[in-house]
């Protein structure tokens, strides 16, 4: 687990890259919002979320599957990363701004760039 990062992992950079490509300017991992969001757009009062499949729990991603060792602590591990999202995203929205997740396995997708100048 030490080596899984919690800033600037391979599926964030992707995403921050097609935001620049859009020509999109942000900040990353803005410590006055809760959370401290992945990609923060002052501008739209805007936030992504750049979340792994595995840690907070993408219902119906084959990605998602708790391991069969250790059951218990995986379950009440993840559960408590799905809680603490929504806590987030309550706050976030208390405050006024937009909150968007994009899942790991939908960083591939050809539709990646028109679901973010939709959200923008």
């Amino acid at each position: 687990m030490s080596l899984v990062k919690a800033a600037d992992s391979k599926p964030e950079i992707l995403v921050r890259q097609q935001l620049h490509k859009l020509g999109y300017r942000f900040r990353l991992h803005y410590k006055k919002l809760p959370g401290k969001p992945d990609i923060v757009l002052p501008k739209y009062m805007s936030v992504i979320l750049v979340n792994g499949c595995f840690w907070h729990h993408h219902k119906g991603c084959k990605k998602s599957k708790l391991p069969q060792n250790n059951r218990k602590f995986w379950t009440e591990k993840i559960m408590a990363n799905v809680a603490r999202d929504k806590r987030v995203f309550g706050a976030l929205k208390t405050l006024g701004w937009r909150s968007l997740v994009i899942w790991e396995c939908e960083i591939t997708s050809p539709t990646l760039p028109k679901r973010l100048i939709r959200f923008l």
